[in-house]
């Protein structure tokens, strides 16, 4: 098992098809083009890999916020379906609070769709909590 930054073209799309199952509506053809235009605005792409195969994804970004101080939050924390409970979403979130640790964050957050069961007992039962709910508001241009 071994984890790394995306940062080749090939990289990138070979992530493709993990983050697909957490994002459904993004598409293939748009993938590399996409994570490019945010890497500037400081997204970063890591993959989890174990016999060849990507086996989990997570995209994330450092900003600092007023009340906590400098933070590492993850946009995507997505293992492949057929491999869960296989350890590898435990080690890409371990992977995650070390590099958080690294770059001197205060904290390690993400927020978690509401129908996201599954993912809620996972970053539970890996000791994370629940500390604030997340509002948003539509804006069609």
């Amino acid at each position: 098992m071994t984890i790394a930054h995306a940062t080749t073209a090939a990289d990138i799309a070979r992530c493709f098809s993990v983050m697909q199952q957490l994002r459904p509506h993004l598409v293939a053809a748009d993938f590399v083009t996409r994570v490019r235009s945010m890497q500037p605005e400081g997204f970063h792409l890591a993959f989890l890999e174990s016999d060849g195969a990507v086996r989990a994804v997570a995209g994330y970004r450092y900003y600092d916020k007023l009340f906590s101080g400098k933070n590492l939050y993850v946009d995507d924390l997505v293992t492949d379906a057929t491999q869960r409970s296989h350890g590898h979403g435990r080690a890409l979130l371990a992977w995650l609070a070390a590099e958080a640790r690294a770059h001197g964050c205060t904290q390690l957050e993400l927020d978690s769709g509401v129908q996201r069961h599954d993912a809620h007992r996972f970053y539970l039962r890996e000791r994370m909590h629940i500390s604030a709910y997340h509002f948003v508001i539509a804006l069609k241009s």
